[in-house]
């Protein structure tokens, strides 16, 4: 397999000093946030590389003699968002990802199918989690009403460019598992949109990523590498606990668009499930078997590491997944699955 990093946790360093990280950690590939929830903070000419050639080899020359390349643009975002401070901006972040991919010679952009609101007018997005009511089956025929067309239009875009767009089956989603990807094909029939693996989400939710590898097949065409521990916890809050604590405009916040800003999570020994350094949640004979999985779909597809374990540092949680990968590819390729 393909071995990287997603960029995001590397957002504090120059796109050279992250190079030096990826290399250092016997890795080859770089997945760059192009946009949506994060800033291209490692694409600082973005538009002049749509339009220069001159740019556009610039850009590409840093990574010569690196030993990384680009591995996919990702600009994970909601475009169905109903305020269209928004909706409109993280939609229009995918076009200009596709028109960019194409640019640098990458045929994958990773992002998220979002959810608009429950019904129209509506200012907030509304996530089904369980239809049981009819009221709530009609929200979810409306967002799938407003999500169709557009989905529609960028498979079609990402057709004309050479590109393939993978969604991240990410809760607070209208796609977020496997059998919504099959509603998501039969209604938009979609050639050019397929799915990122990301482990992690399919972990908390007790589904096994292994077998939704499996379920979709070829409709796999990207994969992201990070873990997922469920808690002691989790048996009175449950995984969907909801004690998330409002951040005030002093605190150090992240905003992820318009008003919207990211939640502090529950503290620790307090949390359902916390997302961990591939290899803490699952040892290496689950990811050497999740890794065979993929590369039966697609041999040269791209697995990225997205650190997020609060409890490691950047770099250090990038060496504990690494290390758990590269031990885990080993045993793919004494098998020539390499």
């Amino acid at each position: 397999m393909k071995l990287g990093v997603y960029n995001a946790i590397l957002h504090d360093r120059t796109l050279p000093e992250a190079l030096k990280v990826i290399a250092d950690l016997g890795l080859t590939g770089i997945e760059i946030n192009s946009g949506g929830f994060l800033p291209a903070k490692h694409i600082p000419d973005f538009d002049a590389i749509l339009t220069s050639d001159t740019a556009r080899d610039d850009y590409l020359g840093l990574f010569e003699g690196t030993g990384v390349e680009i591995a996919g643009l990702n600009c994970n975002g909601n475009p169905l968002h109903p305020n269209p401070v928004i909706g409109d901006a993280h939609a229009e972040d995918i076009r200009h990802s596709i028109r960019l991919a194409e640019r640098l010679g990458q045929n994958r952009v990773v992002t998220m199918s979002g959810v608009p609101g429950g019904e129209p007018g509506s200012t907030r997005i509304n996530w089904v989690v369980n239809a049981w009511s009819s009221g709530q089956t009609d929200i979810l025929d409306y967002q799938w009403d407003v999500a169709v067309p557009f989905w529609k239009e960028m498979d079609a875009l990402a057709g004309d460019h050479g590109v393939k767009v993978a969604l991240e089956l990410h809760p607070q989603n209208l796609v977020f598992t496997p059998l919504d990807v099959q509603k998501f094909i039969e209604l938009t029939g979609a050639t050019n949109v397929g799915v990122e693996l990301d482990a992690s989400h399919l972990f908390w939710q007790q589904m096994d990523p292994i077998e939704a590898v499996k379920f979709l097949g070829p409709l796999v065409f990207h994969a992201a590498a990070k873990d997922t521990r469920v808690n002691p916890a989790a048996s009175v809050r449950s995984v969907l606990d909801n004690h998330f604590r409002r951040l005030g405009p002093d605190e150090d916040r992240t905003n992820i668009g318009g008003d919207e800003w990211c939640n502090e999570w529950p503290k620790h020994g307090e949390s359902a499930w916390d997302f961990v350094a591939v290899g803490r949640g699952h040892d290496v004979d689950y990811w050497a078997d999740f890794m065979r999985a993929l590369h039966d779909v697609d041999p040269d597809m791209w697995l990225n590491i997205e650190h997020e374990d609060t409890s490691l540092g950047r770099i250090e949680g990038l060496q504990v997944a690494a290390g758990t990968l590269l031990e885990a590819n080993a045993r793919l390729a004494a098998e020539g699955r390499s």
